[in-house]
């Protein structure tokens, strides 16, 4: 259930103001010290210290890359323990945000030739836990008529709740629950959202409830599902989708480009919109496998045989 700030008692408040103030006072810190010095202490902690989800990590790893040697699984366990700590850099930066500081952490390859595709209309963005993948939200930095409106799943801590939607929201995205998604985009679609088009932000690699009609898709060398709501959305709606491709230049700095994946008026079979998204996330891991949040339990359901 979405929390809001005024339903917390006051210990949560406090609670609440105390994280925030911190990681204010984080954010100004010098690049060089959120980067070169928190970011290499917090990897040491992770990785040798508290050994994060070792074993999922490892197993994730093995039964996605059937091919790769021990060694080589080795170096993109390491090199993934690097990135979850960077990601935590990169998140809590987010408590002192500008425009300009936006701009530099992420560009955008193809700006012009995408304003050009989606101004003026409403679309479908769809991405994943792969890097820094908060950073998708600045968009609207680059396209102000547009507000991002990001798709989550609420927390259960009600004050961690209320801080990442602290982080999350701002003139140019905010935030919506996975089941409350539709509901918000009919109600604001036409022009009810400060007169700017929407832009659902899809994180679609979670690993959603089985249902009896689950369709299976072959990813990373195992039976897998996907949430289909980004499909459904877009047929209801003609809506066009774009999977997000999100490149690490350096710490703390992305680029992004899209890539279409339906123009919103073209006839699909059933799951065609989903297995495209499928295909753009396998590649775009294949290339960057360290990037990708293995440490999540993503293959928890099992196709019947």
């Amino acid at each position: 259930m979405r929390a809001s700030e005024s339903e917390l008692h006051i210990g949560q408040r406090i609670g609440l103001e105390m994280l925030w103030a911190g990681a204010r006072l984080f954010a100004a810190m010098p690049y060089w010290l959120k980067y070169y010095v928190f970011e290499n202490l917090l990897f040491f902690v992770l990785y040798h210290l508290l050994r994060y989800r070792r074993k999922v990590v490892w197993n994730n790893l093995r039964n996605s890359f059937p091919e790769k040697s021990e060694a080589e699984l080795w170096i993109i366990r390491r090199r993934f323990y690097r990135t979850l700590a960077e990601l935590f850099v990169d998140t809590v930066d987010m408590a002192d945000m500008t425009h300009e500081k936006g701009r530099m952490m992420l560009t955008v390859e193809g700006l012009e030739e995408h304003v050009g595709r989606v101004r003026g209309r409403d679309w479908i963005a769809m991405t994943a836990h792969f890097g820094c993948w908060e950073y998708c939200s600045y968009w609207g930095l680059y396209e102000p008529s547009q507000v991002v409106v990001a798709v989550y799943h609420p927390l259960r801590s009600r004050i961690m709740e209320c801080f990442y939607r602290r982080l999350r929201n701002s003139a140019y995205a905010t935030t919506v629950t996975m089941k409350e998604s539709l509901r918000f985009y009919l109600r604001h679609r036409d022009g009810g959202f400060g007169g700017k088009n929407l832009v659902m932000g899809l994180i679609a690699d979670q690993n959603p409830p089985r249902r009896p009609d689950s369709h299976w898709f072959r990813f990373l060398n195992q039976d897998s599902i996907f949430y289909d709501g980004g499909e459904k959305l877009a047929l209801r709606c003609h809506l066009p989708v774009y999977f997000v491709k999100m490149e690490r230049v350096q710490r703390g700095r992305y680029r992004m480009s899209f890539e279409l994946l339906y123009d919103g008026e073209e006839q699909v079979a059933p799951n065609e919109i989903t297995e495209r998204y499928v295909r753009h996330l396998e590649q775009m891991i294949c290339a960057r496998p360290e990037l990708w949040m293995w440490s999540h339990r993503r293959w928890k359901h099992f196709k019947d045989r």
